[in-house]
């Protein structure tokens, strides 16, 4: 019939999922719920084995349904991508340098003796083969780098020690899976293929790098002359999905692809505008990939066999957090760290998904066995987000790791002060001396009790995560101090805090004028380089000792001052000459000079 609208399949399943999106994140962000759950249960609802079982009795519910999952796995494969992508542009290659022990050490003995221990747990207990029950050993040791870092971040000492541990099991999923090849009844090419895999894919990995060096700085550079945010974006879709091709196609995941081109641009000062860009993207797409989890959980296969899913799920989170939380306390973490992380680590991975349906196809699995613990994963997946809170619980009670309070007890603006260190707690002093108000705000727990134990206002919580200063009323706070020597975050947690609150008064501790040149770009009032100020204070203290008159020495110390915002100036290509110190702008450059003249 003439003008009769046909709704595609593809358009159908994106109505659904833009649907589930406008309804599932206002909602679950309404009640401080991680919207990680409402998509969850959005696929189960619309999924297959959901409202999907009644389409043909009542066809209108083809609309809101989805029921072919398969529709949306390369969409769902883009999701990881995209965040792996996001990984890297929060990372850097000297600080991945300074993860390697947590990575290569870590990251392997966890590997390692879950997957070990649960193959052996198998093989006896459940009269398994060798080769399925190493399988099945080694899917379940993997945890969600989807899930998991979106909660914990990766800059607090919980972030820390799951990105090392993830970091490696991303890295290994490809020798995994070849391995299973290798041993399969039917196996092909076996040794010989994953030796051409291993050069073939170092090959890639070094051009990727020098050709990301030489060329991204100059892409994203005429990208940024156009003023255009449509051009940003396709250079910025353009090298993820060239860099994930390029290890895809010599048989490397292409999630190491991306977190390849994270990093590299993660390198350059573009960094902070392709993250900006791309994060409602690689939003969207990991709700997709949670949604295809939950359209994977069939109720009634639970319902029908309950008792085993549900001790096999128990079983396996138990297991996990222990040995995780074991190891971490044995590499030296504190009890409140080992506890959190290791029941957060606990559940399984969408990469348990991949390898078993590759053990699966290799006829190393059987098919009864492979859609049990699909069932197990998927619902441990679902709880991921009631872990972490979980794990967050038991670490203050195993630890009196104090937590972030709204508003601390206060409703008056306060400074916030991010860092509980010497820097930090110096801070705080001065400010309890001229009696104003302030919050410390840490993710370190020893930095914190120590603070409180000393007298100083402080809570524990992660800046650069969730909503913690929120919590703390910055929208009214009359500065944020930023004093860690973390240059990256800093200049990161700047830029962030420029966007959302553009009148903020935002000082922070530099390294030296280059980070200041920087952290200016950024957006701070003020970058105090320590360097400088801890060298004109020893000038200061020496000349004065050796007989040498206070005025020439704090003239001498201006003059000094002068000369290193020009270097600055210079070397950050500033339009303007930067303040160093943090006294009110209100107050004209010249008083203060007279000022500290006189005293």
């Amino acid at each position: 019939m003439a003008g009769e609208l046909t709704l595609s399949p593809v358009m159908s399943d994106a109505l659904v999922i833009l649907g589930s999106a406008g309804i599932v994140i206002p909602v679950f962000a309404r009640f401080r719920v991680t919207p990680i759950i409402g998509f969850i249960l959005i696929g189960v609802l619309v999924g297959p084995y959901g409202l999907g079982m009644l389409v043909e009795d009542v066809p209108w519910l083809s609309h809101i349904t989805i029921s072919d999952s398969e529709r949306l796995a390369p969409f769902a494969d883009f999701g990881i991508i995209l965040l792996l992508f996001a990984i890297g542009l929060e990372l850097s290659f000297n600080r991945l340098w300074q993860l390697r022990k947590l990575v290569f050490g870590l990251g392997s003995l966890e590997l390692l003796i879950i997957g070990s221990f649960s193959a052996l747990f198998f093989g006896y207990a459940s009269d398994m083969e060798t080769t399925a029950a190493l399988a099945l050993g080694f899917a379940l040791a993997f945890s969600s780098t989807a899930i998991v870092l979106p909660i914990s971040g990766t800059s607090s000492p919980v972030g820390r020690a799951a990105l090392s541990m993830l970091l490696f099991e991303d890295i290994m999923i490809v020798p995994i899976i070849f391995i299973l090849g290798a041993l399969a009844p039917n196996a092909e090419g076996g040794w010989g293929a994953i030796t051409d895999t291993l050069w073939q894919g170092a090959v890639v990995i070094a051009i990727l790098l020098v050709l990301g060096r030489v060329a991204l700085p100059r892409l994203f550079s005429q990208a940024a002359r156009t003023k255009s945010p449509e051009l940003f974006l396709a250079a910025s879709l353009l090298v993820v999905i060239g860099a994930s091709l390029a290890t895809a196609a010599v048989g490397l995941s292409p999630i190491v692809g991306s977190l390849i081109a994270g990093l590299l641009i993660a390198e350059t000062e573009y960094h902070g505008e392709v993250e900006s860009i791309m994060e409602p993207f690689k939003g969207l797409a990991l709700g997709v990939f949670l949604i295809t989890i939950g359209m994977s959980i069939d109720l009634m296969a639970i319902w029908s066999d309950l008792g085993t899913i549900m001790a096999a799920v128990v079983g396996v989170l138990v297991f996990k957090a222990i040995v995780t939380g074991t190891l971490l306390r044995l590499m030296g973490a504190r009890r409140s760290t080992a506890t959190e992380t290791g029941v957060l680590m606990a559940s399984p991975s969408e990469t348990t998904l991949i390898v078993l349906a590759a053990a699966t196809s290799a006829l190393v699995i059987d098919p009864e066995t492979a859609q049990f613990w699909q069932i197990v994963t998927a619902i441990g997946l679902t709880v991921t987000p009631l872990l972490a809170k979980l794990g967050r619980v038991i670490a203050r009670r195993v630890d009196g790791v104090p937590e972030v309070l709204d508003g601390d007890g206060e409703d008056e603006p306060r400074t916030i002060i991010i860092g509980g260190g010497r820097v930090g707690r110096l801070i705080a002093d001065m400010m309890t001396r001229h009696e104003q108000a302030y919050v410390m705000l840490d993710s370190d727990p020893d930095l914190i009790s120590r603070a409180r134990r000393e007298g100083f206002r402080a809570v524990f919580g992660d800046a650069g995560r969730g909503d913690a200063l929120s919590r703390l009323g910055v929208e009214s706070a009359p500065a944020v101090v930023l004093t860690m020597d973390e240059p990256v975050l800093a200049q990161r947690l700047v830029a962030k805090l420029r966007g959302e609150y553009p009148d903020l008064l935002i000082v922070a501790r530099a390294r030296d004028s280059e980070h200041a040149a920087a952290l200016y770009r950024a957006g701070a009032s003020h970058a105090v380089p320590e360097n400088l100020e801890s060298s004109l204070q020893l000038s200061e203290a020496v000349l004065v000792d050796i007989g040498v008159a206070m005025g020439p020495v704090i003239a001498s110390i201006h003059d000094k001052r002068d000369e290193y915002r020009e270097r600055i100036e210079r070397e950050g290509g500033l339009a303007h000459k930067p303040a160093l110190r943090t006294t009110p702008s209100s107050k004209p450059a010249a008083a203060r000079d007279a000022q500290g003249a006189t005293t």
